[in-house]
C-alpha cells in the first residue's frame, strides 16, 4: 500500500512530496504479538523518493532556469576582449550611422518606433551611409504613418533610392505602414512574432527593433557582418549557412547578457578589420587565434 506526505517548505518555496512504501498486512509480526524466530539481519534503509515542485512564486514570470551551455568555442572569451579592444574607437560607420541614430529624438515615442523600423527595413543590403541618406530626405518631409502613406510610390522611390532594392522597399514601406495604421494604431507592434508578419521585416530587424525601440533583448540580431564572422572563428558548432542559422547557433551558448552588445561589436568589427574580402588579418589582435586567419 503507497502513502503519501506533503510537508510544506517555507524556507525555499518548494514544496518536497515523498513517497514512502509500507509493509502489506501479514508480512512482519503483528503488534502485541511475541515472535520467538531469532533476529534476522535489519534490512537495508529503503530508499524515499523526493521530488520538488516549484511553487507559484517561482513559477511566476521572468524565472529561467539555469542553463549550462554543453559547447563553447575555444577562446572565445579572449576573442571577444580583442574585438572590444579593436572596437573602443567607436568610429565606424555603425557607430554614428547605424539604426539608434536615424530616428527623430524629438519625435513622439510612437513615431520614434516607427521610425526606427523605417530605417531597418531600408537598411537590408545597403550601407549605413545610404541607409542614412534616406531617413534624412523622409524625416525632412515629416516622417510618420500617414505622411508615408500620403506619399506616391514615385515620390518615395525618389526619397529613399539608391537603397538596395528600393522598388520592393517601397512596396513593403506602403503595405507595413497601412498594417501598423489599421492594427496598432499607427504604432508598430511589440513582439518579435508579429514584427516578422509584417511584409519586408525579418529576423535580425525584429530583434534589433525591440531593442532600439521597445528597450527589449529578444534575441541576438545577426546580419551579414555578424554571420560571416561567427563562422570565421568557428563560434558555431558547425558551419552555417545563413544569419538566422547563426542566430540560433549563437543563442545556445553565448550568455544572454552579451546579446545586445555583440551584434554592434561585430557589425562595426567587419566593417573595419574583418572585411567580407581581404580582412585586414595583419591588424586584427586574434591574428593568433582565429581559424580562418591562415585561410584568407
Amino acid at each position: 500500500m503507497c502513502c503519501r506526505l506533503e510537508f510544506g517548505m517555507k524556507a525555499s518555496g518548494m514544496r518536497m512530496v515523498t513517497r514512502s512504501w509500507s509493509r502489506e498486512p501479514g508480512a512482519g509480526p503483528r503488534e502485541g504479538r511475541k515472535s520467538h524466530r531469532p533476529m534476522r539481519r535489519q534490512r537495508k534503509a529503503q530508499s524515499l523518493s523526493v521530488a520538488y515542485e516549484a511553487s507559484d512564486d517561482e513559477k511566476g514570470e521572468g524565472t529561467e532556469l539555469l542553463k549550462v551551455p554543453s559547447w563553447e568555442p575555444q577562446d572565445w572569451q579572449q576573442q571577444l576582449a580583442n574585438i572590444r579592444t579593436m572596437r573602443s574607437g567607436k568610429d565606424a560607420p555603425v557607430d554614428q550611422l547605424g539604426v539608434e541614430h536615424c530616428y527623430d529624438p524629438s519625435a513622439p515615442p510612437k513615431v520614434q518606433r516607427y521610425q526606427v523600423l523605417l530605417s531597418l527595413m531600408l537598411s537590408s543590403q545597403t550601407k549605413d551611409q545610404v541607409t542614412a541618406g534616406a531617413m534624412q530626405r523622409l524625416r525632412a518631409r515629416g516622417l510618420t504613418v500617414d505622411s508615408i502613406l500620403q506619399t506616391d510610390d514615385s515620390t518615395l522611390g525618389t526619397l529613399i533610392y539608391p537603397v538596395g532594392f528600393w522598388r520592393n522597399k517601397v512596396k513593403y514601406i506602403k503595405q507595413t505602414s497601412a498594417i501598423l495604421q489599421q492594427r496598432y494604431g499607427g504604432d508598430i507592434p511589440a513582439s518579435v512574432a508579429e514584427l516578422v508578419a509584417l511584409p519586408g521585416v525579418g529576423p535580425k530587424m525584429a530583434h534589433l527593433a525591440m531593442a532600439v525601440a521597445w528597450g527589449t533583448v529578444s534575441g541576438i540580431a545577426v546580419d551579414t557582418h555578424v554571420h560571416r564572422i561567427a563562422n570565421r572563428l568557428k563560434w558555431t558548432k558547425k558551419v552555417t549557412k545563413s544569419p538566422e542559422e547563426t542566430r540560433r547557433a549563437l543563442e545556445e551558448w553565448l550568455p544572454r547578457n552579451l546579446w545586445s552588445e555583440i551584434n554592434g561589436l561585430l557589425v562595426g568589427f567587419g566593417q573595419q578589420t574583418c572585411l567580407p574580402v581581404r580582412p585586414r588579418c595583419q591588424a586584427c589582435l586574434n591574428q593568433a587565434m582565429c581559424p580562418a586567419a591562415h585561410r584568407l
